[in-house]
């Protein structure tokens, strides 16, 4: 065995036995640990020992010594500003679906745009310019209408696309 293996080995034995002090050391000196459970930019939860940042919906979940969990905020001074509204679950349950709806309708808003400024492109480089009508014919537009359609979709642009 070498010695950057023996140092690995060596390593990967400690930790747990480190982490365990560090649990210890913490639950003595406040009789309880926190952990903070939060939603991260993909919608997954994630437990920290530290508080994250840019994270949904942060929750701390207190445990006791033994590692049974504390009720949240029953501890003096250990409260988040989250924990009124993590306290009913059916506020939690609306607030996350509110949060979900937002982010769509912003997800749809980028899609919106992202389309509009394609077309804006698309009728900015010229040359013949085409609709399908009802029934699958080509019918091509005339300067005057492509410069109509250019207003519009520029319209369009300054009110979607406006941050």
């Amino acid at each position: 065995m070498g010695y950057p293996s023996v140092i690995n080995t060596v390593t990967r034995l400690s930790l747990p036995l480190l982490t365990a002090a560090v649990l210890m050391t913490t639950t003595s000196a406040s009789q309880a640990i926190q952990v903070y459970k939060s939603i991260g930019a993909y919608g997954e939860v994630k437990y920290s020992q530290y508080p994250p940042q840019n994270a949904k919906n942060v929750e701390v979940i207190e445990f006791r010594s033994d590692g049974r969990q504390n009720n949240p905020g029953q501890l003096a001074g250990k409260t988040d500003a989250n924990q009124a509204a993590a306290l009913d679950p059916e506020a939690q349950r609306i607030a996350a679906l509110e949060a979900r709806i937002k982010e769509q309708d912003a997800n749809a808003n980028a899609q919106r745009c992202q389309s509009l400024r394609n077309n804006l492109t698309n009728l900015n480089v010229g040359g013949r310019i085409y609709e399908m009508d009802d029934s699958g014919n080509r019918r091509y537009l005339d300067g005057r209408e492509i410069e109509l359609k250019r207003e519009r979709v520029q319209q369009a642009i300054d009110q979607y696309c406006a941050s």
